[in-house]
């Protein structure tokens, strides 16, 4: 197997302390027009509401079936076509250390940096960090520290 695939690699010194940071799947954040329809559905899938808050004033759940997570919140312009999933969230063990590290990414690469800084949410007990970047599809990653 090549070393090099003609991708663009990461240099050592930025990518050892990012890898290390990022820990897995965090969530998909899913955005509904119809939040009852939505949980109804999933749990019939067998996933389970975890987690219940309110944002600017819509609901937000996440719903969670084994390691899968995801978050499904109220969004009056939900897509509901082919595409519909928002963001993927990665967990972050800190994103004040990622944040740095993965806007040179983005620096570096071209890549475009949604958030200029991280931002928090009074989610779960003690809030989340978190900050989104956009892929090379125009997805959008979500960095997502679950404050401890």
């Amino acid at each position: 197997m090549a070393e090099n695939s003609g991708h663009s690699s990461l240099s050592v010194n930025c990518a050892r302390p990012l890898l290390e940071n990022i820990t897995g799947l965090q969530h998909v954040g899913l955005p509904t027009l119809d939040m009852d329809a939505t949980l109804k559905f999933y749990g019939l899938l067998g996933f389970k509401c975890v987690g219940s808050h309110i944002n600017e004033g819509n609901k937000c759940n996440f719903l969670r079936r084994g390691d899968l997570t995801i978050e499904t919140y109220e969004e009056k312009a939900a897509v509901r076509a082919w595409g519909a999933i928002q963001h993927i969230a990665l967990e972050v063990r800190n994103a004040d250390e990622a944040f740095p590290f993965v806007k040179k990414i983005c620096e570096e690469n071209s890549y475009k940096m949604i958030d200029d800084h991280v931002m928090a949410l009074p989610f779960w007990e003690k809030g989340i960090r978190y900050f989104n970047i956009q892929g090379p599809n125009c997805e959008v990653i979500e960095f997502c520290e679950i404050v401890q």
